[in-house]
């Protein structure tokens, strides 16, 4: 999968196709850092600063357009209702402690996690599920986008 994304992209920019690749939800900044420092011999910096940003576009986009395209969905179509119903009572049931554990501070734990299924978009999924506000979420969504970019920029330099 990652090969098809990158070979998508081989013909951009090498900073662009780094944001858009980590705009990329199942690739994120763990897939495009490691790759413009590695492949595309960006800077340190600029491998870190593009995979950020790419992955705090996606959670923005998360942030404010989920919302909206599930009630439409919803108003539209039975299936999309009752998904979304069953989606939110099934993740505060099972996960619903740990957010009152943590409060906001889940949603920088998530984004600051570079593990597959963890990570900025899983931060943004839940800011949304738990309805978290935009500007409690998105600063703290940044910050722990920050903080895993350097968790992987650290595992890439050394490795």
């Amino acid at each position: 999968m990652h090969e098809i994304i990158f070979n998508i992209f081989s013909n951009f920019p090498k900073p662009l196709a780094t944001f858009l690749i980590a705009a990329v939800p199942v690739t994120e900044l763990r897939a495009a850092l490691p790759l413009a420092y590695k492949v595309y011999h960006l800077s340190a910096f600029y491998s870190w600063l593009f995979s950020v940003l790419g992955t705090f576009f996606a959670m923005i986009l998360v942030v404010y357009l989920l919302d909206p395209i599930a009630n439409l969905l919803s108003k539209y179509f039975k299936f999309f209702k009752k998904f979304f119903e069953w989606l939110f009572e099934h993740t505060r049931k099972h996960h619903g402690k740990k957010m009152e554990m943590y409060e906001e501070w889940a949603l920088f734990i998530l984004a600051a996690t570079p593990v597959p299924l963890l990570g900025g978009l899983t931060g943004a999924l839940a800011a949304f599920v738990f309805g978290t506000s935009k500007k409690k979420a998105l600063p703290l969504l940044l910050l722990g986008t920050m903080v895993s970019g350097l968790i992987v920029l650290g595992i890439t330099i050394y490795f």
